[in-house]
């Protein structure tokens, strides 16, 4: 529904255009206004009569009423604050009305993830040639942004290497039959798992904790990421996804995720502006002096 003109590749079939806004209702209001048909963008001629073009007129304060919204109870996260975060929008959606049904579906897309590797290495490859190709700049190729960060390396990669851009750049074109296969092998069967739930249990939507706390930068051992995330579903099938805060940890945001099948905008929309005002759980950002977990 988005066109990816002008944004900067990292994976055609992955990368995820949308609103950041501070309520739902802002970011209703965006995506409508960002939505559409666009010629340099051919995919976006899939979504000619599914965009609605005025998204606002979904906001629902009781669209959780009555709704089937899965969760996955066995996939649970080694930090027990992320649990009790968890538990309490459970306990607000089932306030709000909806009925809780507990699948199972992550530990099966999180298998996936070796394909969605291989997947973004091609795509990121096809990408940013074809970006930097009609870039304002003499640099035109992966390959030489490789170049210039080996013969700059103290300036450029005081820290981190460039491991990823270099396994891009061994990866062939988008015809390789190892690049075809990992989009039926992973993009293909995350749809099918997904679809799969949604019609077993007739569920309105998915929902989870988006992802853990804010992570670590250390240029030392590198980030340290958590284990904790729910934007993988959603960024492999292409399916639509918004996400709400839910509380905090450690004074940093969490969100809630809800997801579902494709053009599924509306409903989702109403759900998790649903939420947002039976909830209240956003705070306003705020700068601290220090702080250590």
């Amino acid at each position: 529904m988005l066109s990816r003109s002008g944004i900067i590749p990292i994976s055609s079939t992955q990368d995820t255009a949308g609103p950041l806004a501070r309520t739902v209702k802002d970011a209703a209001i965006l995506l409508g206004a960002l939505t559409g048909e666009d010629p340099s963008d051919p995919i976006t001629s899939q979504s000619k009569g599914k965009i609605r073009g005025d998204y606002t007129k979904f906001l629902d304060a009781a669209a959780l009423k009555g709704k089937n919204i899965g969760v996955d109870l066995k996939k649970k996260s080694v930090n027990q604050y992320m649990n009790r975060l968890l538990q309490e929008a459970i306990d607000v959606l089932k306030k709000a009305g909806a009925n809780i049904i507990e699948i199972e579906y992550v530990s099966k897309i999180e298998g996936l993830g070796n394909q969605e590797l291989l997947i973004m290495q091609y795509e990121f490859k096809e990408g940013v040639n074809s970006y930097l190709s009609n870039a304002n700049n003499k640099i035109k190729t992966l390959k030489e942004v490789i170049d210039f960060n080996n013969i700059n390396e103290d300036k450029a990669m005081p820290y981190f290497k460039q491991e990823q851009l270099e396994a891009c750049e061994k990866k062939g074109g988008m015809e390789s039959k190892e690049y075809k296969e990992a989009l039926v092998k992973g993009r293909d069967a995350s749809r099918k798992i997904l679809d799969d739930l949604i019609g077993e249990h007739k569920l309105d939507a998915i929902v989870g904790l988006t992802m853990g706390p804010a992570c670590s930068i250390d240029t030392i051992y590198g980030d340290r990421w958590g284990s904790d995330f729910l934007t993988q579903p959603a960024a492999m099938s292409g399916y639509p996804h918004i996400s709400v805060p839910c509380g905090m940890i450690y004074h940093l945001p969490v969100g809630l995720s809800f997801f579902a099948g494709a053009y599924t905008e509306p409903q989702l929309i109403g759900m998790a502006y649903a939420y947002e005002q039976i909830s209240k759980k956003r705070i306003a950002p705020t700068f601290i002096k220090t702080f250590l977990a």
